[in-house]
This record gives C-alpha cells, sequence and structure tokens, in this order.
C-alpha cells in the first residue's frame, strides 16, 4: 500500500470515529440516586418511617394531602448533539406508612410505562364571560360617572373624615 493511499485510509477512520463519538448520548441524572439502599428494599410492616428515613434519607416529596406517603423520585435524561432531552428512565416510590403506628403498609413503585401524557395548555386560564376589546377597555368607564372623585361623605364603604 502507498503512503498516500495508508494517509487517506487513517484520515478516513480518524473522521469516522470522531463522528461517531460526536453522536453519543449526554446522559444527566436527577433526583433521588440510590447508593447504599434501594426504595425496592423496604419491607412492609417491619419498617417505619424512622427506619427509611435512615435507610433513605429525606423523601423527594411528601404527599399534599396526606403526609403519611413519601415519594423518592428519580429520573434519567439523554440528549443527542443539539436536539431535546429526552427521558429515558423514570421511577417513582410511593411509600404508604400508617397513621397510628408508622409502619410501611405499601410499597409501590412507578416507571416511565405507568405514565400518562395530559394535554397542558401553559397559556392562559380560560375564563366564562366575553372578552372587552381595547377601545371598549380604554372608553367603559365614560358616561358612568366615575370619571370624577366623588365628595359623597355617606356612600356605602368610606368611614367619616376619610379622604379619596
Amino acid at each position: 500500500m502507498s503512503r498516500h493511499a495508508a494517509l487517506a485510509a487513517f484520515a478516513a477512520v480518524t473522521l469516522a470515529a470522531a463522528g461517531l463519538s460526536a453522536c453519543s448520548p449526554i446522559t444527566s441524572y436527577s433526583g433521588f440516586q440510590a447508593i447504599d439502599s434501594d426504595p425496592k428494599d423496604v419491607k412492609v410492616g417491619t419498617d417505619t418511617k424512622s427506619t427509611v428515613r435512615a435507610k433513605l434519607g429525606s423523601p423527594s416529596v411528601q404527599s399534599t394531602f396526606d403526609p403519611n406517603v413519601w415519594f423518592y423520585v428519580n429520573q434519567v435524561k439523554e440528549r443527542v448533539a443539539f436536539r431535546r432531552p429526552k427521558v429515558t428512565q423514570r421511577n417513582v416510590t410511593a411509600i404508604q406508612f400508617n397513621k397510628d403506628s408508622e409502619m410501611v403498609e405499601t410499597v409501590n413503585v412507578y416507571t416511565l410505562k405507568d405514565g400518562k401524557v395530559i394535554a397542558f395548555n401553559n397559556r392562559e386560564t380560560p375564563t366564562r364571560g366575553r372578552e372587552m376589546t381595547v377601545l371598549e377597555q380604554l372608553l367603559g368607564s365614560v358616561g358612568r360617572g366615575t370619571m370624577l372623585p366623588q365628595d359623597d361623605e355617606n356612600v356605602p364603604g368610606s368611614r367619616p373624615g376619610d379622604r379619596r
């Protein structure tokens, strides 16, 4: 093989390796990371709030309506080049405690497959009624007598000696 052909083959292999390494995903981990103990190892009927806190640490979230339900949440995202990040793994472990004895009653593990897509409208909250145009908003109080200050002392909601 000639020196020129070997140099061209080396350049092609180098470019292919650089191209493949540029497309490898960037992985990011967020939420609860199990290092020494896994939330799935919590035993129903034997563990209490204090032993769960000692094993796993503080929960990611406590239930809004019931402080006896703890959630440990983690997820893994991958991003390739300039594309949007994609969630590849999500685990939510819900641990429910007995209200009186603080013993673990249930341990439920939910994954990404258990999730549901919901319709989310982030623009504004729809309200009932009609919308006013800009002109109606600007000229809405004309003719109602609210343009000038009122001098009536006996108006409901006013206090004696209160000046506006």
